[in-house]
């Protein structure tokens, strides 16, 4: 059969067993696997290389420095391109459990949607692509082009050896192309390809006064307030604009070239829509691409969280002992986490050399052409098995580790995400629509054929 047949075969059997396959996810998804509580990690990853090896891959459990990587083949022969499909088999933990509306290990369908952790992020996603391929291995005998599935048990946990695992089997890895599922889609509600994503870099921030909270009024003036010096050098970090100003922070950064500008002038954005989905009285940003400049090509710093003093009910006239902030930068395409956190030290050690400063992990940011050969082919095969036209963009404003493979592993990485906007990623009542699962199974199968044909190849980085 040509390709074509390959193709409509696949779909046609895809379509034929979708209670299979909605069983088969259900199952899934029920299964925990909390990387950051050790909680049925392991045993995932054995289920996950059952599921490989149904849809007629090889498959098996290669140890890392964390936990075990799960890695699928299917072969068609020497000369035909190689595509590296890449996913996550851990799962954020699910807190809390009372706001959820069905337990979250006990994936229920309601409204035309699957609620579970991990359904949508990313167990499902993954899925989708292993289901593809034992559609064409069920009517076809195997996939028309070289087929990899790396699966981690660390992406929830920043994929801490990722990088080493990468580095350490670059022969076992080696591939043409790597296309990640995961992260929603466009909130227009049209799908979504993303050529890039953010880095990450996140940090505690420590502030020590006195050996006990103090007397306010006794002590104000003549005693260290950790609350107010930290927040002095949050301030020394940012002009009134909100632009970082940590000397050295923005060296690095890529300017977009006029392609990427015009992809992301043509993102769709409405300001006040946007503004009513957040709850916010009036837009923040009103222009679209004043939007996606802020998303995919500036970095960030932003508090997730910030602790000192009294909160509780009643008045409590007090200096605080200590205070605390943990601090985030997401950074852009050609940013070195490293080279960032020594300007952050730098600053710190400038501003306030009493602060303590503690790394708590980091990811490096990612990007390939958008006009790159393979660029077109995604983007049509998106569009044909959707029947809607894609959003591109040059970067995501989300982190993954697109970094190991395109610049360890060398080869471009593109991320086209299966889910629905509205999945509640890493909240209560994290689900994944019907329409969604399926429609991300007949794309993979759409992908898959069209990347049989090898004239998008690009020659392997050195």
């Amino acid at each position: 059969m040509r390709s074509e047949e390959h193709r409509v075969a696949a779909l046609d059997y895809a379509r034929e067993h979708r209670a299979e396959h909605l069983e088969i996810l259900l199952d899934y998804v029920a299964r925990p696997s909390i990387s950051t509580q050790n909680i049925g990690v392991a045993e995932c990853a054995v289920h996950s290389a059952s599921l490989l090896r149904s849809a007629g891959c090889t498959a098996r459990i290669i140890e890392s420095d964390g936990y075990p990587i799960v890695l699928g083949e299917m072969v068609a022969g020497p000369d035909a391109p190689t595509v590296l499909l890449y996913g996550h088999y851990d799962v954020q933990p699910p807190e809390p459990l009372e706001a959820w509306t069905s337990p979250p290990f006990e994936p229920e369908v309601r409204d035309g949607r699957v609620f579970g952790r991990g359904v949508a992020d990313n167990k499902g996603q993954h899925l989708a692509h292993i289901l593809a391929i034992k559609a064409y291995n069920e009517t076809a005998g195997a996939t028309l082009l070289n087929v990899k599935v790396l699966l981690e048990g660390e992406e929830e946990s920043g994929s801490p050896h990722l990088d080493d695992f990468v580095r350490a089997h670059r022969d076992l890895l080696s591939c043409d192309l790597v296309i990640t599922s995961d992260g929603g889609a466009d909130p227009s509600g049209r799908p979504l390809v993303s050529f890039g994503v953010r880095g990450m870099l996140g940090l505690e921030l420590e502030a020590r006064g006195a050996a006990m909270d103090l007397h306010s009024g006794r002590f104000g003036n003549i005693a260290p307030d950790p609350a107010m010096d930290l927040v002095d050098l949050l301030a020394s970090m940012r002009d009134p604009d909100g632009r970082i100003v940590i000397e050295g922070f923005h060296d690095d950064v890529r300017e977009p070239t006029p392609g990427e500008l015009e992809l992301a002038a043509n993102v769709p954005y409405d300001a006040h829509a946007f503004a009513r989905e957040l709850g916010l009285a009036e837009p923040y940003v009103n222009d679209t691409l004043a939007y996606a400049r802020g998303v995919m090509f500036e970095p960030t710093m932003t508090i997730n969280g910030i602790a000192s003093g009294h909160t509780g009910e009643g008045a409590k006239s007090i200096i605080a002992s200590h205070a605390l902030v943990r601090l985030e930068f997401r950074l852009v395409v050609d940013q070195e986490p490293a080279l960032i956190l020594e300007a952050v030290r730098a600053h710190v050690a400038k501003h306030a050399p009493h602060v303590e400063v503690r790394y708590e992990g980091a990811m490096a940011p990612s990007r390939s052409s958008a006009e790159m050969p393979a660029a077109r082919l995604i983007i049509d095969e998106v569009r044909a098995a959707s029947g809607r036209e894609p959003v591109v963009t040059p970067s995501a404003g989300g982190s993954l580790p697109g970094y190991v493979w395109t610049k360890t592993l060398g080869v471009p990485s593109v991320l086209v995400p299966y889910a629905n906007h509205d999945e509640n990623n890493h909240s209560p009542n994290e689900n994944l629509t019907l329409d969604a699962f399926y429609g991300g199974i007949e794309t993979s199968i759409y992908l898959l054929a069209a990347l049989a044909q090898g004239e998008w190849r690009l020659p392997t980085e050195p």
